[in-house]
């Protein structure tokens, strides 16, 4: 290399400052502002924009893009064979969830929680433990509207997708991966809503109507004789007194062991099967 007369010297420090400078007033016009960089303006006026927060899978670990969730309502078991679906609607209950999750925690069962969403920002302490004791979250809308299917689609979008940031809000950003609509009150646009926010629409095959609380024996009857409709069970930890639940979920799990059943999540990706 050949030595460089003063004068070439010069320029050569004087162009690697002002490239420093640049560099330094490029970096500070991408973040937005000053180190802070919390909204401050930036060199071209504009705020910085403010990051989502990440969603995340039920081990806490970022949740993978979903890529063509089918808006067919799902029924099946993932584990196929003779495995179950135990979902549990209307919650969480300060009262009633937690014995819901001691009772699934003591038979080694794990459930999908299907949640409304002003009921998920109230208590975020149950959605958190549900999602920690290895749950999967569902979303039951903002209020439980049975008649949805009759209302505007803007309107079903709003009590799908409202629920779901509450829910996940609530989760500490555990992605929600199923949609339930109230008493079935299912449409194509709110099952395309649901399946482009990555939520498999969600049905169920046994209705114990423990919601009109029969008794805790009517439940389980309800169960035993309706199993062969399909692996997907429904139960209900809020909405009213579940005491004949909590009595009847205690029975029916160990019932469903002795049957030869093992426990499954509904499918979500793949297409439904009977």
């Amino acid at each position: 290399m050949r030595r460089m007369g003063k004068y070439t010297a010069h320029v050569a420090v004087l162009a690697s400052a002002v490239g420093i400078s640049l560099a330094a007033w490029g970096a500070t016009a991408l973040v937005g502002g000053d180190a802070g960089g919390a909204g401050t303006p930036g060199a071209g006026g504009a705020a910085a924009p403010k990051l989502p927060a990440q969603r995340t899978d039920g081990a806490n670990r970022p949740a993978k893009p979903t890529a063509g969730v089918p808006e067919g309502i799902a029924h099946a078991a993932e584990a196929g064979g003779r495995a179950v679906n135990i979902t549990i609607d209307d919650g969480p209950d300060p009262r009633w969830t937690p014995q819901m999750l001691d009772i699934l925690k003591q038979n080694d069962v794990k459930a999908v929680f299907c949640m409304i969403g002003p009921q998920a920002k109230r208590h975020p302490e149950l959605v958190r433990r549900v999602v920690a004791e290895g749950h999967r979250l569902c979303d039951h809308t903002m209020t439980h509207d049975t008649a949805m299917d009759r209302k505007p689609v803007a309107y079903q979008k709003r009590q799908i997708l409202d629920a779901r940031k509450l829910i996940e809000e609530a989760a500490g950003g555990v992605e929600v991966q199923y949609y339930r609509a109230p008493g079935g009150a299912f449409t194509p646009d709110s099952r395309k809503i649901a399946a482009a926010a990555g939520m498999r629409p969600l049905g169920w095959n046994v209705d114990t109507k423990d919601f009109e609380r029969p008794g805790a024996a009517a439940i389980v009857a309800t169960v035993k004789g309706e199993l062969s409709n399909g692996p997907t069970i429904l139960f209900h930890d809020g909405g009213g007194d579940r005491s004949q639940t909590v009595t009847a979920l205690r029975q029916v799990l160990p019932w469903l062991k002795e049957q030869g059943r093992t426990f499954s999540f509904p499918v979500r990706t793949a297409p439904d099967t009977p």
